[in-house]
């Protein structure tokens, strides 16, 4: 599962980069991802939503329903 995780990050960084950010994996504890932000993303203050709304209900549509998000950094 950690691979599709990382395939899904490398998907959707262009997106990320596009807006002067960009998400880096971390690691992977169970089903908790471990993600850093970096650039615009690391202090804009809709980071969270970002992170939540929009990485992780992707990530639990398209690689595993069980997953979740932690912001690390």
């Amino acid at each position: 599962m950690e691979q599709k995780v990382k395939a899904f990050i490398e998907k959707i960084r262009p997106y990320i980069q596009s807006h002067g950010g960009d998400v880096e994996y971390i690691s992977m504890e169970g089903h908790v991802v471990k993600l850093k932000l970096h650039g615009a993303c690391h202090s804009c203050p809709h980071a969270m939503i970002t992170l939540h709304q929009g990485i992780e209900a992707q990530m639990q549509e398209e690689v595993s329903p069980e997953l979740t998000v932690e912001r690390v950094g």
